[in-house]
């Protein structure tokens, strides 16, 4: 198939505002870019694609300034000496800092020095102008609150706000829409738009095709630390002329004819008791949970100890259990994947090895490794083809897709009696997917209970029994059993995006 052609711009004015040309980067023994390309036009939104360890993030890092690159050049607005201020990346996990108010936050890349007077008349004037770019009634309300009382979209335009009161014509926007509503996410895309019209590019990225084909113009895909596609109309190429050019064919969701049927022994009957909800989900279940955050964090945080006096209660083969904290939990024989990998998963400063045998050794009440957990950790390297470069390098060697495969490594044996898993597939391509739905169905057929919640429809359809359904609220409003369970249904019970 020929590669599509460039998206044409006829006027100087949409001159490119960044061009990365031939990018290389090493890590060690490690080459991570080979010759990466990434061009993008003024007022343009660009999709930046490709499989985990693609080299996306490094690229991203050194464009961003925070990675030197071993070769290559990087210019802004035709100039190789770029102002630090005109690129900015909001990431997943959010830098800002809760505790200080909404106008502190957007002012603190304009304090030079750490002990620089704060001018309060400035600060609240530069912040207003900035988030009013983004939300206005944002900047009208809430520039004195404290970020922390914010919703999760409230805090990605600060965020964004903060990023254009530095300067930044070009934001690199990190998987911007994991966690946001179907609402919230078209006012997310209409910003982007509108900032797109004020000359304001941005570069997009994302594992989710629909949003890619809502929003950007042109995309680019790494595969290998190279780019092969560069500037590629979305308008003239196929998903799976994608998928083909990031070295990943087929779709990554398996039939819904495959769920899981087991017939696994019932080992663990568990009972979930909540405001309008009571069921019991027995082994070789998986038991999905839809909705936006504040629904689901509730049941997760009852189950693995984290909330021990929450609106959930728990019965494990019929004794009501309250956990004291979430070690509490794993000793009664409770896994769980964080989500946030690297606030509540990852082990950063840690081996790999160490990652992979945490759990055992919190069930364990050990402290000293054994003897036996190098073997342990090698075959969860070669049974999940995790590429890595020994058990004892640090996960930060590895790329995000394959740091969450290290998070599900810690349940692979013993496996637990319940596994609750906080958007496992969050971030990582369709590769990684695939095996995640495997090890997930695999846990299920070895007697496990799987508690899943996830914000992509597709995927609970695929691959659970059953779904509770929460609303925007955060509270229940049904449990949708396996005949039902279709994104028209998911979408009308949460109110978020199909």
């Amino acid at each position: 198939m020929p590669v599509p052609s460039e998206v044409q711009r006829e006027t100087k004015a949409d001159a490119f505002v960044l061009e990365a040309k031939g990018i290389e980067k090493s890590f060690g023994a490690t080459h991570v870019l080979r010759g990466a390309n990434l061009r993008i036009r003024r007022g343009e939104i660009h999709a930046l694609l490709g499989g985990n360890g693609a080299g996306k993030s490094t690229l991203i890092r050194i464009i961003s300034g925070s990675h030197h690159h071993d070769g290559g050049s990087i210019s802004i607005d035709g100039r190789l000496d770029p102002d630090a201020n005109a690129i900015a990346v909001v990431f997943q996990e959010l830098a800002l800092l809760p505790h200080l108010s909404v106008a502190e936050n957007i002012y603190l890349p304009h304090r030079k020095r750490a002990l620089a007077r704060l001018s309060e008349a400035e600060c609240f004037e530069e912040a207003r102008a900035a988030l009013a770019l983004v939300d206005e009634g944002l900047a009208e309300r809430a520039l004195d609150w404290p970020v922390a009382s914010l919703d999760l979209h409230e805090r990605q335009f600060v965020e964004i706000a903060r990023a254009l009161s530095s300067g930044a014509r070009v934001l690199l926007l990190d998987e911007p829409t994991a966690n946001l509503t179907f609402s919230e996410t078209e006012r997310l895309f209409g910003i982007l738009r509108r900032l797109a019209q004020q000359g304001i590019s941005t570069l997009l990225v994302s594992h989710r095709m629909g949003e890619i084909r809502a929003l950007a113009d042109v995309c680019t895909v790494l595969r290998d630390g190279r780019s092969v596609l560069d500037r590629a109309a979305l308008s003239e190429i196929s998903d799976e002329a994608i998928v083909e050019a990031m070295g990943q064919k087929g779709s990554a969701l398996p039939p819904p004819a495959a769920r899981n049927t087991t017939n696994a022994p019932a080992r663990t009957q568990i009972a979930l008791r909540g405001p309008g909800i009571s069921l019991s989900v027995g082994s070789g279940e998986v038991l999905g949970l839809a909705g936006a955050p504040a629904g689901p964090s509730g049941v997760i945080e009852t189950m693995i100890g984290a909330r021990p006096s929450g609106a959930w209660h728990i019965t494990i083969d019929g004794v009501d259990v309250t956990f004291a904290n979430p070690a509490d939990a794993v000793r009664a024989g409770i896994g769980y994947v964080s989500g946030d990998r690297a606030e509540k998963g990852i082990l950063a400063t840690l081996p790999i090895l160490d990652n992979i045998v945490a759990a055992a050794r919190v069930a364990r009440r050990r402290i000293v490794a054994s003897s036996s957990e190098a073997a342990v950790g090698q075959t969860a390297l070669d049974t999940l083809s995790i590429k890595a470069s020994s058990i004892d390098a640090l996960p930060q060697t590895v790329s995000g897709g394959t740091q969450q495969k290290l998070l599900l490594a810690r349940w692979l044996a013993p496996v637990p009696k319940i596994l609750v898993l906080e958007e496992p597939t969050r971030g990582v391509d369709i590769g990684t997917k695939r095996e995640i739905y495997a090890m997930i169905r695999d846990a299920a057929a070895a007697g496990c209970v799987v508690v899943w919640w996830s914000t992509e429809f597709t995927e609970l359809i695929a691959v659970c029994d059953r779904v509770i359904a929460f609303d925007l609220g955060g509270q229940a409003s049904g449990v949708l059993g396996r005949d039902e369970l279709d994104e028209v249904s998911l979408s009308r019970a949460t109110g978020m995006a199909a």
